[in-house]
């Protein structure tokens, strides 16, 4: 074989990735001990990661990328393994998530990887649908303060599509458990059968799950024909905004669905903020954006856009601000319609009954015009350990005048004020909040972020700020390349 031909062979065989969210996760750890810290990442060691290392291309799809047929099969074997079931990928890029006191990669698949926190290395690998009949899970669960564990997942089946809310006991019975005991707390049918919402993430009080059908839509039929259409995962995903947004009351102690129906304008949230209850009320607070369209964006064609077409992209993203919603949760038939049946005097968020018995919430922006000239907010997070389903004043996120997050912002949602921390030709990460020992305050405690910079004469760094100020406290630098990533956690050691 000729060079030259070889290295045709070679550019085909390694197909690009063709979304953001498609990269083989890349785990990082900050260590920080007696004034000292160390870093190290560490490529997880899914099988995924190794079929495509041992084919030195692109094996198993993901959201973004199809994987394409093995070259070195004939133009026939190809063809046909076009109607191959697809595999299902474990590259869990999105999350680190804990259940019986074990560390979990997550994604939106069946599939989890354990991993040691200490050595970032992979120690097994655990399918939800061996433990309970769910098709995947979110890479975003709720924590009750004795460790039970809250997620969702969906199931398709001849019966129809159902979103599941799930509930992991808090303990190991057995060593060497994983999920055991996992069971289905609720059951909630799609709206549409081969059609459900697809959602990244769900609110939870003391009491009450809260789940958000929205109209960003998953058609079935396209994620099971994809491989055949030579499409992505992510060609099946569509905003549909002539449906509405609906908001499910799911009782946590019983698993009951609470009778009322509330409703809003179509909307999409990929991140709850908060969610508490108060005077026979849900409150709900989250990230909100009133155009459904923006995974399209982060394929990696448009990232790669500079100049004008960058700007055009950025100026055509739906900007994400936080609202709040609130659910009267006691209606009675005898209710009156047409009236705000909200009793919060703090907020202006309402919900109104409607002639068919429904109730019609419209929002309270949690922002002022600062927050639009920030670009709107993602990644929110809060002082979760004592003040997740409880009421609250602040939360931390990432502004977004980019098309990756710029700033780090402090918004307190009862002034609906900020605080914003940013440096020029730097890209902070989701803000991580560590409460300081023995603290009465909320905000009182330091945010970590994983700061990068495309600039080749400066270091990416782990940074410290001060929760309460967004002052900044110190810095590690790491002189190392380092990708924007998407969620972790602190761990004490």
């Amino acid at each position: 074989m000729s060079s030259a031909w070889a290295r045709k062979v070679n550019i085909f065989v390694r197909a690009r990735y063709n979304h953001w969210f498609d990269g083989m996760a890349l785990l990082h750890q900050f260590r920080m001990e007696k004034g000292t810290v160390t870093y190290r990442s560490r490529f997880l060691q899914s099988d995924t990661y190794k079929a495509n290392s041992a084919g030195d291309r692109i094996v198993i799809s993901e959201f973004g990328t199809l994987a394409l047929p093995d070259p070195c099969k004939n133009i026939f074997e190809r063809f046909m393994s076009r109607f191959e079931p697809p595999v299902m990928t474990d590259n869990t890029n999105v999350n680190f998530v804990q259940y019986k006191g074990d560390y979990y990669m997550s994604t939106e698949t069946n599939f989890m990887n354990k991993v040691d926190i200490e050595t970032l290395g992979r120690m097994e690998k655990v399918d939800w649908s061996k433990f309970i009949a769910v098709n995947g899970a979110t890479a975003h669960p709720h924590y009750d303060p004795d460790g039970t564990a809250y997620n969702m997942g969906n199931t398709y089946g001849p019966r129809g599509t159902c979103y599941n809310i799930i509930r992991v006991p808090p303990e190991k019975t057995e060593p060497g458990e994983t999920i055991h005991g996992a069971q289905v707390l609720c059951s909630i049918a799609s709206t549409e059968n081969m059609k459900p919402s697809y959602y990244h993430s769900f609110g939870m009080t003391e009491n009450y799950i809260i789940f958000i059908e929205q109209p960003l839509k998953m058609k079935l039929w396209k994620m099971v024909t994809s491989k055949i259409r030579g499409k992505a995962f992510a060609d099946a995903i569509s905003w549909e905004p002539q449906y509405n947004t609906r908001f499910h009351v799911v009782d946590k102690h019983t698993g009951e669905t609470l009778p009322g129906v509330y409703y809003s304008n179509p909307f999409i949230t990929y991140h709850q903020i908060n969610a508490f209850e108060d005077q026979g009320c849900i409150v709900i607070d989250l990230c909100c954006q009133d155009d459904g369209r923006s995974l399209e964006v982060y394929h990696l064609q448009n990232l790669r856009k500079t100049g004008e077409g960058l700007d055009q992209l950025y100026n055509s993203v739906a900007k994400s601000f936080p609202r709040r919603f609130v659910l009267p949760l006691d209606v009675s038939v005898d209710a009156p319609k047409g009236r705000n049946l909200s009793p919060l005097s703090y907020s202006s968020a309402s919900a109104v009954k409607q002639g068919d018995g429904k109730i019609w919430c419209s929002p309270e922006n949690l922002h002022q015009e600062d927050l639009v000239e920030e670009g709107g907010i993602e990644f929110p997070q809060i002082n979760y350990g004592r003040f997740n389903g409880k009421k609250y004043n602040f939360f931390y996120g990432c502004g977004f005048r980019h098309l990756v997050g710029d700033s780090l912002i402090k918004v307190d949602v009862v002034n609906k004020t900020l605080t914003v921390w940013r440096e020029d030709g730097f890209y902070p990460s989701e803000p991580i909040f560590v409460p300081a020992p023995g603290a009465d305050e909320e905000d009182g405690g330091v945010i970590l972020s994983v700061v990068i910079t495309p600039k080749q004469s400066e270091s990416n760094f782990l940074l410290v700020l001060d929760a309460k100020n967004l002052v900044e406290l110190g810095r590690a630098e790491v002189p190392v390349q380092m990708p924007y990533g998407f969620h972790g956690t602190f761990v004490p050691i």
